[in-house]
């Protein structure tokens, strides 16, 4: 299930960082977004390991759209969710303009028809 959601980065948390009962090293860093809806809200999202990356290009305040999936497991009785990113973009005002239409040339203007006696029209 992948999902995406768009808002302004209200918090960029501490890393986290430790070790799995497996012996492996982990690290995550959380980051909360406000959504601009008629009621927003304040998601918190964790990006694992690598995807700790993301953040470095991305700053509070920014506006983004964050791709995320989402999981959820179980332990001893009660369920735990996650909200996992894996793609941070920028939104930028300037790419929701649409595109100015082209310049106008006088070479655009069709020549005008030769005169053939007639009246000019079709039938």
């Amino acid at each position: 299930m992948s999902l995406q959601v768009k808002g302004k980065i209200q918090q960029i948390l501490q890393p986290e960082s430790g070790v799995s009962r497996a012996g492996n090293e982990w690290k995550k860093q959380e980051f909360v977004i406000e959504t601009e809806e008629q009621f927003p809200k304040k998601v918190c999202f964790t990006l694992f390991n690598d995807k700790n990356a993301l953040l470095e290009k991305v700053t509070e305040g920014d506006d983004v759209e964050v791709s995320f999936n989402l999981e959820s497991r179980e332990f001893n009785g009660k369920w735990y969710h996650n909200i996992n990113a894996w793609k941070i973009d920028k939104v930028s005002d300037q790419g929701n303009l649409p595109e100015p239409p082209p310049e106008f040339r006088p070479e655009d203007i069709p020549p005008e028809p030769e005169e053939d006696g007639g009246s000019g029209l079709p039938f």
